[in-house]
């Protein structure tokens, strides 16, 4: 509560300091100015490991697949594609007459370099894992390619079509190199990439060689971070901003109120849970893991800093995710709590840490609701909301479990294949603590594991159905997460812009973008 306060005096010279150049991009013809709630990692797809990231980077690439504003999947670069009956072998077409922003040609070649460049370990992409099953990829002809697998993997198209797998020039890829490509992306998207500043702005500017005759219907579109949520509301008030998201829910009101905006409130894929590092005391102790989910009431936390726009997190995966399983909520019960504390051998509870993933005002209010939370049952936790920079280096690059700094971890995930596999396999597979990937509790249940790489290779539904629905009460019951809430999608657009809009996984889909 104490940074209430400095928080406004930061919006408001967050809003002054913006005024003038988002006023002018804003009002000059054809540009959009879009607010977002934190800055870009890179605009390499393949080396991002954040949604936003991701979804700007749609501006200028596309892959071969990609997902419509309903995250129903359909083909972009590609035609279709055929698979062997041993799963191993996908053969995907291509369409013709594609070139790059730089004038080469879309082709089955082009798909080769950006693979080869993805799944070649020495490239050390944190894209890696998604695609290290691909064994080669071969230029069939120009309109085909031929992708052979380790082994069978019966998500794989899904996985085509995740927001990073994307299509890279390969000239580009030849004249800036494996890390240069992020300064000078090269992609078939509508947009080309002009400039990327990073505390202030990424431009794009219209393709006027674009594949799709008559698209974009935009001249250029300005991708703003905007940490601070009351910012970004001003920035929509002042029409400083065309679409804004997140919304601070308790903004929504007054946002509904002004003619010239609409406020959307869409479903979402995204789960919100705090992860507690199972290696570590007092965090190896399943009771005082069931401690923490009991004490944390998810119906006040939805009122609280989320205004409403949420719902308690109904299981390990929530609902739109293929093969989610409906397990909870989570009962709120402070008396179990302090019990299970002391069964534990903590009577008097404990103290640790509480990292966010990000440093926006809803995440702020989060750590702080948990924290006096806590504070009820006698755990004591020290909050910090941790910049891009410092989560990357005190999380997602600790090189060794028993020396990882992070204890209580809050953040989020979607699942960008609208699979269960990349909801669960990232995040909860002892295969993939940091840094390889983001099982940040560091959980390790060899039944989980087992059931996840059986429906790796399973392409019966009903199997796949019974493997991920085991996987995940174990996981409940082992409860490596405190499960939080599944959010809602909260965006503001001005009304006379249209074809925008935000899809579950919380990227957005701008295909049809324009001023009206």
């Amino acid at each position: 509560m104490q940074q209430q306060r400095p928080h406004r005096i930061a919006a408001a010279l967050a809003l002054a300091s913006l005024a003038g150049l988002a006023a002018s991009s804003a009002h000059a013809a054809g540009d959009i100015v879009v607010a977002v709630q934190s800055g870009f990692t890179t605009t390499d797809p393949y080396d991002a490991n954040d949604t936003l990231s991701q979804a700007v980077a749609k501006s200028f690439y596309q892959g071969l697949f990609g997902f419509d504003k309903d995250m129903k999947m359909q083909p972009v670069l590609a035609t279709g594609y055929t698979v062997s009956k041993d799963g191993l072998v996908y053969t995907v077409k291509l369409k013709s007459g594609i070139k790059f922003h730089d004038g080469t040609d879309f082709n089955a070649e082009a798909v080769k370099a950006t693979f080869d460049r993805v799944t070649n370990p020495d490239n050390k992409l944190k894209r890696y894992n998604l695609y290290k099953n691909i064994a080669k990829t071969e230029a069939v002809d120009p309109t085909t390619v031929r992708f052979t697998l380790k082994e069978a993997f019966s998500p794989f198209i899904n996985s085509l079509a995740h927001p990073s797998a994307v299509i890279i020039s390969p000239a580009a890829l030849a004249k800036y190199g494996n890390k240069g490509i992020a300064q000078n992306p090269v992609g078939t998207g509508p947009f080309k990439f002009v400039e990327w500043r990073p505390a202030d702005y990424l431009k794009v500017t219209k393709f006027d060689g674009y594949w799709r005759k008559g698209y974009p219907k935009v001249d250029s579109i300005t991708w703003r971070p905007v940490i601070d949520n009351n910012t970004r509301a001003a920035m929509m008030q002042t029409n400083e901003a065309h679409f804004a998201f997140p919304m601070p829910p308790e903004a929504v009101a007054a946002l509904q109120a002004k003619p010239s905006l609409e406020v959307t409130i869409a479903p979402s894929i995204i789960q919100r849970y705090i992860s507690m590092n199972t290696t570590q005391k007092p965090f190896d102790n399943p009771k005082v893991r069931e401690a923490i989910n009991y004490a944390i009431n998810k119906e006040a936390l939805v009122k609280v800093a989320f205004s409403g726009y949420a719902i308690p997190a109904e299981g390990v995966l929530p609902k739109g995710v293929q093969y989610n399983t409906k397990l909870g909520p989570w009962p709120y019960d402070p008396k179990k709590a302090r019990e299970l504390l002391k069964e534990a051998g903590y009577p008097n509870g404990f103290e640790s840490t509480l990292w966010s993933a990000y440093n926006y005002s809803t995440a702020q209010k989060v750590i702080q609701f948990v924290q006096q939370q806590l504070a009820q049952v006698g755990i004591k936790v020290q909050v910090q909301a941790l910049e891009a920079g410092q989560r990357v280096e005190r999380v997602e690059s600790a090189q060794d479990p028993a020396t990882a700094p992070v204890r209580m971890y809050y953040v989020g995930w979607s699942s960008s294949t609208g699979e269960a596999d990349w909801a669960l396999r990232p995040l909860l597979a002892s295969e993939s603590f940091p840094p390889k990937l983001f099982n940040t509790a560091y959980y390790k249940n060899e039944q989980v594991d087992g059931d996840i790489q059986k429906a790796l290779v399973t392409t019966d539904s009903a199997e796949k159905t019974k493997l991920y629905a085991d996987a995940q009460q174990r996981i409940w019951k082992d409860a490596p997460w405190a499960f939080l809430v599944t959010e809602q999608l909260v965006s503001v657009r001005a009304r006379n812009l249209a074809g925008f809009y935000m899809i579950p996984d919380g990227s957005f889909n701008f295909d049809e973008v324009e001023l009206k």
